[in-house]
């Protein structure tokens, strides 16, 4: 029996590495976008305090040097806070870039992988085939030398 051979396995290697490395490029872009979207999230939160330390201190009664001190400083907190979210705008655009790239990849390897499991069918039809027409002939043969007796 002859053993099967695909005749794009070398093409379907070289996709699946594609796929692996387009994978591994999106894990990395989401765990940018994570690490960018949780300092988005930490500089918020340092705002929200800062500005309810702020309404206490004012409350209580504050300088007005200690007002100015505090103004500078979320205005400084939101300059940053506006270039991160533009950061987490890119990394979110990268990686759904990314995403889009490893869908296709999966669908050009399932493609492959569905053509290779067609084309064992065919071949496994064939080789029952032969087999059916080689176990004739040794019948035939087997039934002939009997009537030669």
């Amino acid at each position: 029996m002859v053993s099967y051979i695909y005749r794009f396995e070398k093409v379907l290697t070289i996709r699946e590495q594609e796929k692996n490395e387009t994978e591994i490029a999106y894990k990395e872009s989401v765990r940018s976008f994570e690490e960018i979207a949780t300092k988005l999230f930490e500089l918020l939160k340092k705002k929200e305090d800062l500005i309810e330390f702020q309404q206490e201190r004012l409350a209580v009664g504050s300088s007005i040097e200690e007002v100015h001190h505090y103004a500078r400083f979320i205005d400084s907190l939101e300059k940053t806070i506006a270039d991160v979210q533009q950061k987490v705008v890119q990394a979110r655009a990268k990686m759904n870039w990314h995403e889009e790239k490893l869908l296709e990849k999966n669908l050009e390897v399932r493609k492959f992988e569905k053509m290779r499991e067609k084309d064992f069918k065919v071949f496994q039809q064939e080789q029952d085939r032969i087999e059916g027409i080689f176990l004739d002939e040794i019948s035939s043969l087997t039934y002939n030398k009997r009537e030669i007796r």
